[in-house]
């Protein structure tokens, strides 16, 4: 028969700079089906880490772990979420419930992500917690459930998936005893149904429960016994059936914005604030474009007032340059008016004609401008028009 769980020669370091720490030393590990087995420590022992590599929250440095027969040691992380989703439930010692949402919502939570559609599961999540005595705070939040009950929503969050593996890790470190021994009994049941559990302590009170209690010191397996026999192989739970389809991407959307609706209403103080924010900013950037915009328009609306595009750009030391008088643009005679003048006089934007007419290409001459300093714009493109072409 193949185990359920198996571990082989299982390593786990965790590097520190340049130095490095061995938290488990070759673990040999197998675990049948519908066992429930205690792992029991001193704090630092690896226990802990021994159930995050049970759990994938945690990864072999060497060495192999496979579920059911099936290596999963270096399954990618897509691959390890499902196998979570789909065979294992997990219970904290401190329960990790979401605090903004109702009972009955934490234990859905998990089914949410596996697809199952929301009639199914809500029914699930409810019959779960009336099983647990948890029927008439299906909609307390946890800031009103006390320890036990925050405990009994955990479990049937586990639950929830049909898991045939629970990994209990301390779950009762922060019960009082009578709480306690009620979450003992639940596991009891779980176990009865045929569920593989597995739970880490360091209370050997607590492991007296379970049907093998495995002694784990310095990183390794020290003692492994039983204190009952163990049963056959029963049959596994039963689990929900997946909606299909569309179906799934359509209700993980609508929870995902439910979800989202739910943690703002939540946090209305800092909903406000980054609204508030991401106004400012859009305004800021309006503002921004705005300005530039108007100032380019400006630019050019004064650019074209001069009546043509070609500007020369003479040097100078700084603004009020004596010397730039000095500048002189084409005197006498200039070989061709507007259009003509602008292509081919030196400096066609400023024209002096203090010492000479103005002629055409063909000849014809004007003294209209003479003694004047001219600048060729749309004003006198009229009157340029007889010596052109």
């Amino acid at each position: 028969m193949t185990p359920l769980i198996e571990l082989r020669g299982v390593t786990r370091i965790y590097l520190s700079g340049d130095e490095s720490l061995t938290v488990l030393k070759d673990i040999d590990l197998t675990i049948e089906r519908g066992e429930m087995v205690a792992i029991v420590g001193p704090s630092g022992s690896g226990k802990s880490t021994l159930m995050n590599i049970l759990g994938l929250l945690d990864r072999p440095t060497t060495g192999s772990y496979a579920i059911d027969g099936e290596v999963v040691s270096f399954l990618d992380n897509d691959a390890r979420s499902r196998l979570r989703r789909e065979h294992l439930g997990f219970i904290f010692q401190r329960y990790q419930i979401l605090g903004d949402l109702s009972a009955l919502a934490n234990v859905e939570m998990p089914a949410i992500y596996a697809g199952h559609s929301p009639a199914a599961r809500r029914d699930r999540a409810a019959s779960l917690l009336q099983r647990l005595g948890m029927g008439a705070r299906l909609s307390h939040r946890p800031g009103q459930l006390s320890g036990g009950q925050q405990q009994r929503v955990s479990i049937a969050r586990a639950l929830i998936n049909g898991g045939d593996i629970i990994l209990a890790d301390e779950p009762t470190g922060a019960l009082d005893r009578d709480s306690g021994e009620e979450v003992l009994r639940i596991l009891a049941e779980l176990h009865d149904e045929g569920r593989t559990v597995v739970i880490v302590t360091h209370d050997m009170s607590v492991a007296s429960h379970a049907d093998r209690i495995i002694e784990i010191a310095d990183g390794r397996i020290v003692a492994d016994r039983r204190t009952r026999d163990h049963e056959a192989q029963k049959a596994p739970a039963k689990k929900l059936a997946n909606a299909a389809g569309l179906r799934v991407v359509v209700d993980q959307f609508l929870e995902a914005t439910t979800m989202a609706l739910r943690s703002l209403a939540a946090h209305q103080l800092r909903t406000f604030l980054t609204m508030l924010g991401i106004i400012i900013g859009i305004a800021s950037v309006i503002c921004v474009v705005a300005l530039g915009e108007g100032s380019q328009r400006r630019v050019l609306e004064n650019i074209s007032s001069l009546g043509t595009n070609t500007l020369e750009v003479f040097p100078g030391s700084g603004f009020g340059d004596t010397r730039s008088g000095r500048v002189k643009t084409s005197g006498g005679r200039c070989p061709s008016a507007f259009p003509i003048v602008l292509r081919r006089c030196r400096y066609p934007y400023r024209i002096d004609l203090r010492h000479g007419p103005v002629c055409g290409d063909r000849g014809q001459c004007t003294d209209q401008w003479r003694g004047r300093t001219v600048f060729l714009g749309q004003g006198l493109e009229a009157d340029f028009r007889p010596f052109l072409r």
